[in-house]
């Protein structure tokens, strides 16, 4: 993930976004992208918290890595898909992992992302997607 200019990235101001991402430097990398572009972001390290969070925090998106160990990105938004609509099941999702393939990118959206985006991850690309998601634009 290579250092980037801001000026193209969309403006991300009030929005509260939930990282879930296993590995620190990734995770701290994608939080500060998300913060210099004016987001607000919980960031936590597993599916399990991430679950929890999205109840607790009712996020305006997630983002979440796909290849966790444990429970893995797939199952949390199929965990989030079945809450009932006041505990966040219709919270926007984006899966960022290194399965490039065109099989994983389908089996992601037909698990309930709206978006997917592969690793390394292109972050001007991602603060554009989550504005997208979250009708910044």
């Amino acid at each position: 993930m290579a250092m980037t200019s801001w000026e193209a990235a969309p403006r991300l101001d009030g929005l509260r976004l939930l990282v879930v991402e296993d590995v620190p430097s990734v995770r701290e990398v994608v939080v500060d992208a998300l913060e210099q572009c004016g987001a607000k972001v919980t960031a936590v390290e597993s599916a399990v918290e991430g679950l929890t969070a999205v109840q607790q925090e009712r996020p305006d998106a997630l983002l979440t890595s796909i290849s966790m160990p444990g429970e893995d990105g797939y199952w949390l938004i199929r965990q989030i898909r079945s809450l009932p609509t006041e505990r966040g099941c219709a919270t926007p999702a984006v899966a960022f992992t290194g399965l490039c393939s065109s099989a994983d990118r389908l089996e992601a959206l037909r698990a309930g992302f709206q978006s997917y985006i592969s690793k390394p991850v292109d972050l001007v690309k991602l603060v554009g997607v989550v504005a997208v998601l979250a009708g910044r634009q």
